[in-house]
């Protein structure tokens, strides 16, 4: 397995209480994931300056990565992406996210619902990103949503995001999740 990339906070915490997060997910079809020196490059294309955490050069041409926390901006928390594979140390991770992803489009009947399962089922590995609801703003939205199209279209991938679904390569929500209130 590849080397694990270091998760650096770039702003510390407050406090030590448990910090309600909002999970994003794409399901890639694609054999292997890219290293993130490509998600940086995509990320400065887009007029993004991602804040990287110290690490070795080499580490982010690594095809294996395991984590990393990517700033948007220094006064804020970073967001922490995280690829959990097919096979390898992470493989019980990504089997119990396939199958409850999997389960739950189950019970929808509409062909929507049938194509999103088809990804879960197909997919070789999953990006998970994760964002501290209390501290990301719009500006962090935007940046999350940038690393999610990168593998979405690079990997082929179909974006899923907790409390609301799983959308279509244009953005549309296509099987809705939303809880209810």
């Amino acid at each position: 397995m590849g080397k694990d990339i270091p998760v650096v906070s770039i702003t510390k915490p407050e406090d030590d209480a448990p910090e309600d997060a909002i999970y994003c997910r794409v399901f890639c079809q694609r054999q292997e994931s890219p290293p993130l020196r490509l998600l940086m490059d995509f990320l400065k294309s887009k007029g993004q300056v991602p804040l990287v955490p110290k690490m070795d050069p080499e580490a982010l041409d690594d095809w294996t990565w395991v984590q990393i926390s990517l700033g948007y901006q220094r006064e804020r928390r970073p967001i922490q992406l995280f690829c959990v594979r097919n096979q390898g140390s992470y493989k019980d991770v990504f089997e119990k996210e396939q199958a409850g992803f999997h389960g739950q489009l189950s019970a929808f009947g509409d062909e929507e619902a049938h194509l999103a399962k088809e990804f879960v089922d197909r997919a070789h590995f999953i990006i998970t990103t994760r964002l501290i609801k209390d501290d990301i703003n719009d500006e962090g939205y935007d940046f999350n949503g940038w690393i999610l199209e990168f593998f979405q279209e690079n990997c082929n991938g179909i974006v899923q995001m907790d409390g609301q679904g799983f959308f279509s390569p244009k953005g549309e929500l296509v099987v809705d999740f939303q809880e209810e209130e």
